[in-house]
């Protein structure tokens, strides 16, 4: 039988619901619009079947193997699915072969690689010949980091697109043409709970639903029954995502470890998005803390950073992790309060001229007319410390920042007044 001979296919009705509803169309595929909305480079390619070697890199079920099968329907070519956990060598030298005498023969040969992280060094290498002779186009989807699980010299012959997980509304729509094709009754708010809990997989979503649909109509006891878990309804657009955020930032904020690590965990349950999580973790940091503890952010960001990367459910810990940091670190909301008393005397009065003595004089004619007169430069005395006065006349000896008496801020407060009083001890 030739490689390229379609298999019989089964009864639809015996086929899973993931595959019974896959994407027939490019209009038809939800989501990745960053490289496949109208104009942008991946869809123009597919729309012109002018294909290059490419790698699909994304967390599992966001349309990968759609995405391969849509460009099989499109192009020209010859299209051959080869999965890296059912083949070795030997596949993938009956598959080269077939593709070389094909473009003898004038015909393309488009080869789907799923998985390509699992195959080893040997195995990828076995590819380059064909890829850089043209003999084969290479389309490898992976959930892996490319970077580190495709080797340089394939990679360096690929355009590697980032595939990102679906929305919850993205799912939600899947499922909703889910429960139609099954003709199944749910209600509304469940079919978002398993988007939720789908954390962007569409083909888990999928799967649960045709479960729970087994029974005729879905409820939230069958739905618990199959993740053998409470189901947590969570309106992550209404009011109980904004009640658990609150009770999470006031947590820190009161230095309650064990309430912030409880109120994270019900977010983390009900689906919540971890990078605005993360985002609020930073606005903590820098809010609530500020510089009794420097470090804070620091720790807020490399947190966002390691969600990122490691995603679900391993970036989970990393957020744990900060807001334990945060709440136990030492408060001050100094910064945040000198911001605002500052913003409030620039749109309570008009806008004061800058000082002669802190404007550049880039030009004869501005030296000539004053500017940048009796500027002091600070690395020019022993401990860097000038007495030159930054303020505008009208705001001499106006103090915006109050620092207090917890953590690293107290020797800043120190640091402060010791500076303050040599400005005023000049200026007296």
């Amino acid at each position: 039988m030739s490689l390229f001979a379609p298999l019989t296919p089964e009864p639809a009705a015996q086929r899973p619901l993931a595959e019974r509803l896959r994407p027939k169309t490019l209009e038809e595929y939800v989501g990745q619009q960053h490289i496949l909305g109208e104009g942008k480079p991946l869809r123009r390619q597919i729309e012109r079947d002018q294909l290059s070697s490419l790698i699909l890199w994304g967390p599992p079920g966001v349309g990968k193997t759609t995405l391969a099968n849509l460009i099989a329907l499109r192009t020209k070519a010859d299209f051959v699915p080869l999965s890296a956990v059912m083949s070795g060598i030997k596949e993938i030298k009956e598959v080269m072969v077939a593709a070389e005498k094909s473009r003898q023969y004038g015909r393309r040969t488009v080869l789907f690689v799923d998985e390509i992280h699992r195959f080893n060094k040997a195995q990828q290498d076995a590819f380059l010949p064909y890829v850089e002779r043209g003999d084969i186009i290479l389309i490898g989807a992976t959930t892996e980091n490319p970077s580190f699980e495709v080797n340089s010299a394939l990679l360096s012959r690929s355009k590697v697109f980032a595939l990102q997980a679906l929305t919850t509304a993205q799912v939600t729509s899947l499922l909703v043409r889910g429960a139609d094709l099954l003709q199944t009754k749910i209600a509304p708010e469940l079919l978002e709970q398993i988007a939720i809990y789908s954390n962007g997989d569409a083909r888990a979503a999928y799967n649960l639903l045709e479960l729970a649909a087994g029974s005729g109509e879905v409820t939230a006891e069958g739905i618990e029954e199959l993740l053998g878990r409470k189901l947590t309804l969570y309106d992550k657009g209404g009011e109980q995502h904004y009640n658990l955020m609150s009770a999470l930032h006031k947590s820190v904020r009161s230095s309650d470890a064990d309430a912030a690590i409880y109120w994270l965990a019900r977010m983390l349950e009900g689906g919540e998005d971890r990078m605005y999580i993360a985002r609020r973790l930073i606005r903590m940091a820098v809010e609530d803390v500020g510089l009794a503890d420097p470090r804070a952010v620091e720790q807020a960001v490399a947190c966002m950073q390691t969600v990122h990367f490691l995603g679900v459910p391993e970036g989970d810990q990393a957020l744990a992790q900060a807001a334990l940091y945060l709440s136990l670190a030492a408060k001050s909301d100094a910064a945040y309060q000198a911001l605002n008393a500052a913003r409030r005397q620039v749109v309570s009065a008009p806008d004061e001229p800058v000082p002669m003595q802190l404007r550049n004089a880039p030009t004869r004619a501005m030296k000539q007319w004053g500017y940048g007169e009796g500027y002091q430069h600070a690395h020019a005395s022993d401990d860097a410390l000038n007495t030159m006065n930054c303020l505008p006349d009208s705001l001499l000896g106006h103090e915006f920042y109050t620092p207090t008496n917890r953590g690293l801020e107290a020797r800043i407060r120190e640091r402060l007044a010791e500076i303050r009083a040599k400005r005023a001890a000049a200026d007296s």
